[in-house]
Order: structure tokens, then sequence, then C-alpha cells
């Protein structure tokens, strides 16, 4: 095998995959990525088992001549690959092609079209809340839910580790596609977060598809595939408060920039900080015996009983972070109870942060 690449599509391409490429691993041809050439380009491909790439990149395949910044691929004997770009040369060694798992066949049928960036939103509005290596396997997932009827289809994902959880969901124009009433499926994180990478890098409309036990990503070129979590997930309704006795209206900007303030003092590990809404105001309070203390106050729609509670600052920085509202609204019962997080301009995203005793 013998190619011409630019210099910019390999690298593009690299990119794209080194974030599935798994170093750790009892397989060691899961460290590599597969160069597979086509007719009119070459392949590229990496999977740890569980989540699968697959991208498409023009290159010259068998033909000589010269391009500028291009990087030439051959294949010798016994599986070593020479890299030569410019007065550059390197010779590494590889692994034969028959080793590398194949990935799961993508169904046509069944998938459907959904703009790019209100998926990245709801992506990004939900990703923080997942588990992250958390002991309860069901929790490393983000619950996608579609309800699809015949004017529209309805998209909402969850993720939650146990101590926040977010909800965002929006409505979609269904173009016709065939889906079920309900599709519900348990993505891992790692995917999730691939896909909004992938989301991240140009404007286009992917296409999701779902099996019983895959999901499946397409977008100009690229092929995502991920096996779907086994498990059921956490019934997240019964943590919502219903009606909440207590709530304040307060400007998102003044509220995140004061919370990162009084944060710097708190400890390192439960980043606990005191709040305190009185008439018209919300008072951030945090205290460290090694450090010092530190307090601020933020300008407060709020004309209820003094309340004092505590919650970790990094769990409602989280969430103040992804709101697209110049507001936000806070609603919570008694000192002990969850803390419901709304926008002004999220109507289709909540989040819920559990308290702390400070």
């Amino acid at each position: 095998m013998k190619i011409k690449i630019a210099r910019d599509e390999l690298l593009t391409g690299l990119q794209r995959v080194q974030g599935i490429v798994e170093k750790r691993n009892t397989m060691p041809v899961l460290s590599n990525i597969l160069l597979e050439t086509k007719q009119d380009g070459v392949g590229l491909v990496a999977t740890d088992l569980e989540i699968g790439i697959r991208g498409h990149y023009k290159a010259e395949v068998l033909q000589a001549g010269s391009v500028t910044l291009s990087v030439t691929f051959t294949t010798q004997e016994n599986n070593w690959v020479q890299i030569q770009a410019g007065r550059s040369q390197f010779k590494i060694v590889g692994m034969a092609a028959s080793e590398f798992p194949a990935l799961p066949t993508i169904e046509r049928e069944g998938r459907v079209a959904i703009p790019g960036s209100g998926l990245a939103s709801l992506l990004r509005k939900t990703l923080f809340a997942v588990g992250d290596n958390d002991a309860r396997y069901i929790l490393n997932g983000l619950l996608i839910t579609l309800l699809s009827s015949e004017k529209k289809i309805t998209m909402k994902l969850v993720g939650t580790d146990g101590h926040r959880l977010a909800i965002a969901e929006s409505e979609l124009a269904n173009a016709g596609t065939d889906l079920p009433k309900e599709v519900k499926a348990i993505i891992p994180r790692k995917a999730a977060q691939e896909m909004r990478r992938l989301l991240e890098e140009e404007e286009g409309e992917p296409l999701l598809g779902f099996t019983k036990n895959l999901v499946t990503f397409q977008k100009s070129g690229l092929y995502l595939t991920s096996r779907v979590m086994e498990g059921t997930y956490p019934n997240y309704q019964q943590v919502i408060p219903k009606e909440s006795a207590k709530k304040a209206v307060i400007e998102r900007a003044a509220m995140e920039s004061a919370l990162r303030r009084v944060a710097v003092l708190s400890k390192d590990k439960t980043n606990a900080v005191k709040l305190m809404l009185q008439a018209g105001t919300l008072t951030l309070h945090t205290s460290n015996p090694d450090l010092g203390e530190a307090t601020e106050e933020v300008p407060a729609q709020y004309r209820g009983e003094s309340l004092t509670t505590g919650f970790n600052a990094r769990y409602i920085l989280d969430a103040l972070a992804v709101m697209d509202g110049e507001s936000v609204t806070i609603e919570i019962n008694s000192p002990l109870s969850p803390c419901l997080m709304k926008s002004d301009g999220d109507p289709g995203f909540l989040c819920v942060v559990m308290p702390m005793k400070i």
C-alpha cells in the first residue's frame, strides 16, 4: 500500500479518531487505528469494542506525484510503515489489518435527521451531570428519549451522577422518518462526548439511528457507532421538586461570577458554599480554616422567608455555565431539600442539585 494525503486532511482524520483509541487494553491492536485504501481516498477506523468511528478522507492511492505538505505512507514487510513528509522520514511498527475488529453494520432504516446545533446544545446542557467512572455503572451513561408523532419529534436528554440532575429537550420537525412512538437508549459518556466534539467541527444535520443494542451517528462521511448500555435508568422524575414554596430570580452572570469568587476559598474536595436567601438578596458565604472566608451579596427578586442552605459550588457553576438566558430561577423548599434551577432562555432545560450540610 502506498498513498499520498494532504497533511491537514490526515491531521483532521487522526484528531477525530484519537478520542476512541484505547491505550490500556488487553488487545494491543485496539491501541492502533486501521488505515484502509479506497478508490477515491482512505478510511481511518478506531474502536474500543464499545464505540467505533470510521471516516473517509481524500488521498492519492498508488499514484506518483508531489503535493505540497503531503504525507506519503508506504507499507513494508512485517507490517512496518514508512511515513515521509518533506525532508522528514519515519518508520513505525504496525499490525496486520486482519487483526483489527470489524465495526458493526450500520442500518439505514429508522434513522432520523437532527439539526446539528440543536443536538450539540442538548449535549452541552446535560453531559456535565453524567457520572464519570461512577461505581453505579448506569450513571456513566446519558439517557436519550425520542417521542415521535406525525408532525414532530421531541428529543430529551437526561444526565445524572446522583448529586445533580440535568434535563434538556427540544422539538424537531418530523421529516417523514418512520420511528416508533418512543425510543429510549442509554449511551456511554464517552460516545456522547465524541458526538459533541464532531458536531462542534462544522454545521450540518447528523443522522441518528437506534437498534436494540446499538446507536449510530452519521455526519459528513463520518460514522460513529456505540453499544447501548444495559440496565435500568434511575427514576429521575421523583427527585424533581413538584412545587417550591421559595423562589428567587437572579441575574445569571452576576450569580455565576460571584459564586466563582467566593468558591476560591472553599474546601477543595467539597467546594461547599452556603447560600442565604433574604428579601431582595442572595448572600454567598464560604469558610475554610486553612485559607479564610469570603462573603458576597447578589441582588435577587425574592420576598419569602429567610432560608439558609448549602451546596457544592461546582455543581451550581456547571449548571449556570450551560444556561442561555440572562436570569436564573432557583426554587428551594427547605434547607435540606434539592435546588431546582431554571433559566428564562431555556424552556426545555432544568437542573436539580442536591444540598449539603454545612
